[in-house]
């Protein structure tokens, strides 16, 4: 549910007598269905809100309905401003008009202490708004199509019914069930292009089901890591892994344990360490670098 809309609704209606939901709709760019929806939250919040039929009608407050600060406590206001800010990730359109009306009620006026941004620096304004693409599809409830390249590299039209954005270390990942797999997938959003909403409404409701029901994406599983980091990879160890999974070695080296998952995508992370990591275990993990690091050297080698 899109909680600044629900409050320009609010807004809106404090500010007319009555609308429409055609006339929400249009505002929104969203479909009558989903303003009967917000409808129902707000009547379930305890807003008294109401909607009448025939000519004249519409949706409606009570007259005596006001939006009183008082029913929630200053921590309590502090959090719904600072969930708002934290939406500018997705490039809200109404984000920064919201927040100014609330601040206003609420009389707060010093709180853009803190700037939410998943993305990557230099990132472009088209890979921002796939986040609000994405957004769109996930409450209108609406499949989406696009093109994908799985761990391996290889290319695939996949065509899903979106139900979460996730960000998860470093990585945002879109949680769908994909309709040809017929099972629920996790899906990289850097691995993501042409990027499609259809008209398609989605069958499924229900993603927890979904996910205890689908078998788990290959590569999935988990590898447990020995690692050795000499001290001059200091920075990446604090960067990329927790402290408890960290012991520093008397040499000023460290040694890491971690468990992350598998695929192709390991080793090329495992070489972006250089010379300063060393993987412990497993043997089969060690080898394979072994085999890796053989053959580019016999790549240098052939041409000198």
């Amino acid at each position: 549910m899109q909680i600044s809309r629900l409050f320009q609704i609010i807004y809106i209606l404090l500010q007319k007598k009555s609308v429409t939901a055609g006339e929400l709709a249009e505002h929104f760019e969203v479909s009558v269905r989903t303003i009967y929806r917000d409808i129902d939250a707000l009547g379930q919040a305890g807003i008294p809100i109401y909607s009448s039929q025939g000519k004249g009608g519409g949706i409606s407050l009570l007259d005596n309905f006001v939006l009183d600060k008082s029913l929630l406590s200053e921590k309590e206001q502090d959090k719904i401003l600072l969930a708002l800010q934290s939406l500018s990730v997705i490039q809200y359109p109404e984000l920064d008009e919201v927040l100014s009306k609330l601040n206003s009620l609420f009389k707060k006026n010093n709180l853009n202490w803190i700037e939410v941004d998943f993305s990557n620096w230099g990132s472009d304004k088209k890979q921002k708004e796939v986040f609000s693409l994405l957004k769109d599809a996930i409450l209108e409830h609406l499949v989406i199509t696009f093109s994908y390249f799985n761990v391996s590299g290889e290319k695939s039209q996949r065509k899903v019914e979106p139900f979460k954005l996730l960000f998860r270390d470093k990585a945002w990942y879109l949680q769908a069930y994909c309709l040809q797999k017929m099972a629920f997938r996790t899906f990289k959003l850097s691995r993501m292009s042409d990027i499609h909403i259809t008209e398609e409404s989605c069958s499924h409701q229900n993603p927890q089901e979904l996910m205890s029901t689908s078998p788990d994406e290959a590569g999935d599983k988990l590898i447990d890591l020995t690692l050795k980091i000499s001290p001059e990879g200091a920075y990446r160890v604090y960067d990329d892994f927790g402290e408890e999974n960290i012991v520093k070695n008397k040499d000023g080296s460290y040694t890491v344990f971690v468990s992350i998952p598998g695929g192709e995508w390991i080793y090329n992370y495992l070489f972006s360490f250089g010379t300063m990591l060393e993987v412990i275990e497993p043997q089969s993990v060690r080898r394979e670098i072994s085999i890796r690091l053989e053959d580019m050297i016999d790549k240098y080698h052939s041409k000198t």
